[in-house]
Protein backbone atom coordinates (compact mmCIF):
# COMPACT_ATOMS: atom_id res chain seq x y z
CA UNK A 1 0.00 0.00 0.00
CA UNK A 2 1.16 3.43 -0.82
CA UNK A 3 1.18 6.48 1.06
CA UNK A 4 1.57 9.91 -0.01
CA UNK A 5 2.14 13.29 1.57
CA UNK A 6 -0.11 15.65 -0.49
CA UNK A 7 0.30 19.23 0.00
CA UNK A 8 -2.12 21.51 2.06
CA UNK A 9 -3.61 24.14 0.00
CA UNK A 10 -3.58 27.44 1.84
CA UNK A 11 -6.49 28.85 2.76
CA UNK A 12 -8.38 25.80 2.86
CA UNK A 13 -9.28 26.92 6.73
CA UNK A 14 -9.95 30.58 6.29
CA UNK A 15 -13.30 32.08 4.53
CA UNK A 16 -13.04 34.01 1.40
CA UNK A 17 -14.74 36.64 2.98
CA UNK A 18 -12.88 39.79 5.08
CA UNK A 19 -12.78 38.85 8.44
CA UNK A 20 -13.94 42.79 9.41
CA UNK A 21 -17.03 41.81 7.50
CA UNK A 22 -17.70 38.70 9.20
CA UNK A 23 -17.49 40.43 12.64
CA UNK A 24 -19.76 42.61 11.81
CA UNK A 25 -22.22 40.02 10.72
CA UNK A 26 -22.21 38.19 13.37
CA UNK A 27 -22.01 41.07 16.19
CA UNK A 28 -25.31 42.74 14.20
CA UNK A 29 -26.58 38.77 14.24
CA UNK A 30 -26.09 38.56 17.97
CA UNK A 31 -27.31 41.82 19.10
CA UNK A 32 -30.45 41.70 16.32
CA UNK A 33 -31.43 38.31 18.32
CA UNK A 34 -30.88 39.60 21.35
CA UNK A 35 -33.18 43.09 21.14
CA UNK A 36 -35.58 40.73 19.83
CA UNK A 37 -35.39 38.29 23.16
CA UNK A 38 -35.52 41.78 25.27
CA UNK A 39 -38.72 42.91 23.11
CA UNK A 40 -40.23 39.86 23.56
CA UNK A 41 -39.91 38.85 27.51
CA UNK A 42 -40.78 42.78 27.91
CA UNK A 43 -44.12 42.39 26.47
CA UNK A 44 -44.32 39.23 28.35
CA UNK A 45 -43.43 40.67 31.10
CA UNK A 46 -46.07 42.99 31.11
CA UNK A 47 -49.15 40.46 30.29
CA UNK A 48 -47.61 38.18 33.48
CA UNK A 49 -47.60 41.05 35.56
CA UNK A 50 -50.97 42.37 35.63
CA UNK A 51 -51.70 38.48 36.87
CA UNK A 52 -49.26 39.40 40.20
CA UNK A 53 -51.46 38.85 43.31
CA UNK A 54 -51.53 42.53 44.48
CA UNK A 55 -50.75 41.22 48.25
CA UNK A 56 -47.14 41.33 46.70
CA UNK A 57 -47.35 45.14 46.23
CA UNK A 58 -48.78 46.04 50.04
CA UNK A 59 -46.93 48.08 52.21
CA UNK A 60 -44.64 48.77 49.29
CA UNK A 61 -43.82 52.67 49.31
CA UNK A 62 -40.51 51.91 46.80
CA UNK A 63 -41.43 55.01 44.97
CA UNK A 64 -43.10 57.12 47.14
CA UNK A 65 -40.49 59.62 47.22
CA UNK A 66 -40.49 63.50 48.93
CA UNK A 67 -43.57 63.40 50.44
CA UNK A 68 -45.01 65.32 53.67
CA UNK A 69 -47.39 63.64 55.26
CA UNK A 70 -47.35 65.95 58.46
CA UNK A 71 -49.95 68.10 56.61
CA UNK A 72 -52.89 66.48 57.77
CA UNK A 73 -56.02 68.56 56.74
CA UNK A 74 -54.90 68.46 53.30
CA UNK A 75 -54.24 64.76 53.70
CA UNK A 76 -56.92 63.93 55.54
CA UNK A 77 -59.61 65.33 52.74
CA UNK A 78 -57.58 63.69 49.98
CA UNK A 79 -58.06 60.44 51.83
CA UNK A 80 -61.65 61.02 52.06
CA UNK A 81 -62.58 61.96 48.35
CA UNK A 82 -59.88 59.18 47.51
CA UNK A 83 -62.42 56.42 49.41
CA UNK A 84 -65.15 57.84 47.58
CA UNK A 85 -63.97 57.53 44.37
CA UNK A 86 -62.07 53.95 45.51
CA UNK A 87 -66.32 53.09 45.63
CA UNK A 88 -67.18 53.90 42.18
CA UNK A 89 -64.10 51.96 40.58
CA UNK A 90 -65.33 48.76 42.40
CA UNK A 91 -61.72 48.03 43.27
CA UNK A 92 -60.74 44.65 44.97
CA UNK A 93 -61.57 44.28 48.80
CA UNK A 94 -57.26 44.18 49.25
CA UNK A 95 -56.50 47.21 47.14
CA UNK A 96 -56.44 50.13 49.61
CA UNK A 97 -55.59 53.63 47.90
CA UNK A 98 -53.29 55.41 50.20
CA UNK A 99 -52.88 59.03 49.35
CA UNK A 100 -49.69 61.13 50.18
CA UNK A 101 -49.23 65.06 50.09
CA UNK A 102 -46.04 66.49 48.39
CA UNK A 103 -45.32 70.01 49.36
CA UNK A 104 -43.30 70.73 46.46
CA UNK A 105 -43.84 73.49 43.17
CA UNK A 106 -44.41 70.41 40.86
CA UNK A 107 -47.43 70.19 38.52
CA UNK A 108 -47.64 66.95 38.74
CA UNK A 109 -49.75 63.32 40.17
CA UNK A 110 -48.60 59.55 40.21
CA UNK A 111 -49.69 56.51 40.77
CA UNK A 112 -47.35 53.60 41.79
CA UNK A 113 -46.85 50.19 43.14
CA UNK A 114 -49.28 49.35 46.32
CA UNK A 115 -52.22 51.44 46.33
CA UNK A 116 -49.72 54.49 46.69
CA UNK A 117 -50.97 57.95 44.86
CA UNK A 118 -49.01 61.08 45.38
CA UNK A 119 -50.53 64.52 45.04
CA UNK A 120 -48.14 67.77 44.72
CA UNK A 121 -48.75 71.28 46.27
CA UNK A 122 -47.71 72.66 42.28
CA UNK A 123 -50.70 70.67 40.80
CA UNK A 124 -53.88 71.22 43.52
CA UNK A 125 -52.76 74.92 43.60
CA UNK A 126 -54.33 75.03 40.03
CA UNK A 127 -57.46 73.19 41.17
CA UNK A 128 -60.58 75.22 40.20
CA UNK A 129 -62.77 72.36 41.81
CA UNK A 130 -63.69 69.72 43.50
CA UNK A 131 -65.10 67.83 40.24
CA UNK A 132 -61.59 68.74 38.21
CA UNK A 133 -59.96 67.27 41.80
CA UNK A 134 -62.05 64.26 41.60
CA UNK A 135 -61.17 63.98 37.48
CA UNK A 136 -57.38 63.93 38.44
CA UNK A 137 -57.33 61.78 41.64
CA UNK A 138 -59.63 59.24 39.57
CA UNK A 139 -57.01 59.02 36.59
CA UNK A 140 -54.33 57.79 39.49
CA UNK A 141 -56.42 55.60 41.07
CA UNK A 142 -57.78 54.07 37.79
CA UNK A 143 -53.78 53.25 36.96
CA UNK A 144 -54.05 51.12 40.70
CA UNK A 145 -57.21 49.31 39.96
CA UNK A 146 -56.23 48.35 35.90
CA UNK A 147 -52.69 47.23 37.79
CA UNK A 148 -50.99 49.84 35.30
CA UNK A 149 -47.69 50.13 38.05
CA UNK A 150 -46.76 46.71 37.99
CA UNK A 151 -47.28 45.99 34.47
CA UNK A 152 -44.55 48.88 33.65
CA UNK A 153 -42.88 47.78 36.52
CA UNK A 154 -42.69 43.97 35.68
CA UNK A 155 -41.12 44.66 32.07
CA UNK A 156 -38.36 46.97 33.42
CA UNK A 157 -37.27 44.53 35.79
CA UNK A 158 -37.21 41.87 33.30
CA UNK A 159 -35.21 43.47 30.91
CA UNK A 160 -32.68 44.79 33.32
CA UNK A 161 -32.07 41.73 34.49
CA UNK A 162 -31.23 40.26 30.89
CA UNK A 163 -29.31 43.03 30.22
CA UNK A 164 -27.36 42.38 33.33
CA UNK A 165 -26.05 39.06 31.62
CA UNK A 166 -24.90 40.97 28.50
CA UNK A 167 -22.97 44.06 30.13
CA UNK A 168 -23.48 44.09 33.72
CA UNK A 169 -23.10 48.08 33.99
CA UNK A 170 -26.04 48.28 31.56
CA UNK A 171 -28.10 46.08 33.17
CA UNK A 172 -27.44 47.71 36.35
CA UNK A 173 -28.33 51.10 34.88
CA UNK A 174 -31.72 49.82 33.51
CA UNK A 175 -32.46 47.39 36.48
CA UNK A 176 -31.84 50.66 38.89
CA UNK A 177 -33.72 52.87 37.07
CA UNK A 178 -36.80 49.95 37.41
CA UNK A 179 -36.26 49.25 40.96
CA UNK A 180 -34.25 52.15 42.14
CA UNK A 181 -34.91 55.15 44.10
CA UNK A 182 -36.87 57.03 40.88
CA UNK A 183 -40.72 56.69 40.59
CA UNK A 184 -39.78 57.55 36.67
CA UNK A 185 -40.39 54.29 34.94
CA UNK A 186 -43.78 53.37 37.59
CA UNK A 187 -45.34 56.95 37.26
CA UNK A 188 -44.48 58.95 34.48
CA UNK A 189 -44.21 56.29 31.75
CA UNK A 190 -47.40 54.79 31.01
CA UNK A 191 -48.17 53.83 27.35
CA UNK A 192 -50.89 55.95 25.84
CA UNK A 193 -53.19 52.89 26.34
CA UNK A 194 -52.79 53.14 29.90
CA UNK A 195 -53.43 56.80 29.78
CA UNK A 196 -56.46 56.18 27.59
CA UNK A 197 -58.01 53.13 29.88
CA UNK A 198 -57.43 55.71 32.97
CA UNK A 199 -59.08 58.60 31.67
CA UNK A 200 -62.17 56.23 30.57
CA UNK A 201 -62.27 54.97 34.50
CA UNK A 202 -61.86 58.14 35.92
CA UNK A 203 -64.71 59.77 33.60
CA UNK A 204 -66.77 57.27 35.09
CA UNK A 205 -66.31 58.14 38.72
CA UNK A 206 -67.02 61.69 37.84
CA UNK A 207 -70.24 60.59 36.88
CA UNK A 208 -70.76 58.71 39.22
CA UNK A 209 -70.01 60.72 42.30
CA UNK A 210 -71.59 63.76 40.93
CA UNK A 211 -74.24 62.93 38.29
CA UNK A 212 -72.26 64.92 35.38
CA UNK A 213 -69.20 65.82 34.25
CA UNK A 214 -68.97 69.74 34.70
CA UNK A 215 -65.48 70.53 35.61
CA UNK A 216 -63.82 67.43 34.68
CA UNK A 217 -62.25 68.94 31.92
CA UNK A 218 -61.35 72.33 33.49
CA UNK A 219 -57.52 71.23 34.60
CA UNK A 220 -57.16 70.09 31.21
CA UNK A 221 -58.42 73.24 29.67
CA UNK A 222 -55.60 74.92 31.63
CA UNK A 223 -53.09 72.17 30.87
CA UNK A 224 -53.85 73.19 27.31
CA UNK A 225 -53.24 76.98 27.34
CA UNK A 226 -49.58 76.33 29.47
CA UNK A 227 -49.09 73.68 26.12
CA UNK A 228 -49.27 77.09 24.04
CA UNK A 229 -46.24 78.61 26.12
CA UNK A 230 -44.56 75.28 25.57
CA UNK A 231 -44.92 74.53 29.68
CA UNK A 232 -46.31 71.30 29.42
CA UNK A 233 -46.41 70.24 32.88
CA UNK A 234 -45.14 66.65 34.08
CA UNK A 235 -48.55 64.96 34.59
CA UNK A 236 -48.61 65.45 30.22
CA UNK A 237 -45.46 64.41 29.65
CA UNK A 238 -46.85 60.94 28.19
CA UNK A 239 -50.09 61.45 28.33
CA UNK A 240 -52.16 61.52 25.25
CA UNK A 241 -52.66 65.21 23.89
CA UNK A 242 -54.88 67.55 25.71
CA UNK A 243 -57.28 68.35 22.81
CA UNK A 244 -57.97 64.62 21.92
CA UNK A 245 -58.37 64.50 26.10
CA UNK A 246 -61.10 67.06 26.43
CA UNK A 247 -62.88 66.16 23.28
CA UNK A 248 -62.74 62.87 25.37
CA UNK A 249 -64.74 64.12 28.09
CA UNK A 250 -67.02 65.93 25.60
CA UNK A 251 -68.38 63.39 24.17
CA UNK A 252 -69.20 61.81 27.43
CA UNK A 253 -70.74 65.07 28.88
CA UNK A 254 -72.75 66.12 25.78
CA UNK A 255 -74.71 69.31 26.40
CA UNK A 256 -73.63 69.74 30.14
CA UNK A 257 -74.91 72.82 32.23
CA UNK A 258 -74.47 71.57 35.71
CA UNK A 259 -72.63 73.22 38.40
CA UNK A 260 -69.35 72.62 39.86
CA UNK A 261 -68.67 71.40 43.54
CA UNK A 262 -66.56 73.96 45.19
CA UNK A 263 -63.43 72.50 46.94
CA UNK A 264 -63.19 73.62 50.51
CA UNK A 265 -62.61 76.91 51.63
CA UNK A 266 -59.88 75.95 53.96
CA UNK A 267 -58.67 74.11 50.88
CA UNK A 268 -56.13 76.86 49.82
CA UNK A 269 -54.76 77.29 53.43
CA UNK A 270 -54.35 73.70 54.15
CA UNK A 271 -51.32 73.38 50.95
CA UNK A 272 -48.84 75.33 53.08
CA UNK A 273 -50.09 74.50 56.82
CA UNK A 274 -47.19 72.70 58.56
CA UNK A 275 -48.32 70.55 61.99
Amino acid sequence: MDYSNPQIPEGINSSKGHPLKEFILLTVGIFGTLAIALFILGVLADKLAHYLPYSIEQDSELFVMGTDDKNKPIVNYLQNLADKISTTQDLPENMEIKIHYADEDVINAYATLGGNVVLFRGLLEKIPNENALTMVMAHEIAHIKHRHPIRNFGSGVVIGLVATLISGSLGDNITGRAIGTTSAITSFSFSRDHEIEADETAIQSVRSLYGHLAGASDLFAIFKEREGLDLTPEILSTHPETESRLRRIEQHSGQNNNKTTPLPEEFKNWLYLQE
